[in-house]
């Protein structure tokens, strides 16, 4: 499942973590890549040091107070995460995350956008399936969230430049149809609630709870 969630982080502090990014020393982005996925790659990426753990620990905390997040991934830890940089025609061609960074399986990959889209061109995150290409380039703050083992891309960026913290999540649930059932009971449940049907919800967090007994890491 490829999902958007528009509300990470608030505004001023999606502005003020871009801000934060554009400081942040850089270095070549081929260092993270596997052996295929390297001879694609034509970015850079945040050096390690204080300020960018300080940037990443925060888009970290914001992932996991979302509600939808913890829903739709049960994370059990994230396998890595970066801040990205690209620009100057750079892109990063089709790929398939590595299945295992430092370690932990990568069951969900997402990228955080933090440049506002007006100020690059190109740079779209384009998602293929068997059907078509789905192409997101979504507004300061907002999040895109799916699955690790997607063939995906970084169109070029042509004008600009595009920063995005990009990230790689271990899920206590391992199937992807197993957190699919999850994610639906979740929302039937958000929706029970709404309406006040105490019977149906209760009946609602009794499955859901049994299954992710079942099912869990």
């Amino acid at each position: 499942m490829t999902i958007v969630l528009d509300d990470i982080l608030p505004p001023g502090q999606a502005q003020a973590l871009y801000q934060a990014a554009l400081a942040l020393p850089f270095e070549d982005g081929t260092k993270t890549a596997g052996r295929i996925a390297a001879r694609v790659k034509q970015n850079s990426q945040a050096a390690d040091g204080p300020e960018t753990r300080a940037v990443l620990d925060l888009v970290q905390q914001a992932l996991l107070a979302h509600s939808a997040v913890g829903a739709l991934a049960y994370p059990k830890g994230f396998a890595r995460m970066l801040v990205s940089r690209t620009e100057g025609g750079g892109q990063y061609g089709d790929h398939v995350d590595n299945a295992l960074m430092g370690g932990a399986r990568s069951d969900l990959s997402f990228t955080l956008f933090l440049t506002p889209p007006d100020a690059y061109q190109g740079g779209e995150l384009v998602i293929a399936d068997r059907v078509e290409d789905r192409a997101f380039k979504l507004n300061q703050g907002e999040l895109v969230l799916y699955p690790s083992d997607t063939l995906h891309r970084v169109a070029p960026v042509t004008e600009g430049a595009r920063i995005v913290v990009v990230g790689w999540i271990t899920s206590r649930v391992r199937d992807p149809r197993q957190r699919d059932i999850l994610f639906d009971l979740w929302q039937a449940l958000e929706a029970s609630q709404a309406v006040g049907d105490a019977e149906q919800t209760q009946l609602l967090a009794k499955s859901r709870s049994n299954l992710l007994r079942m099912w869990a890491e």
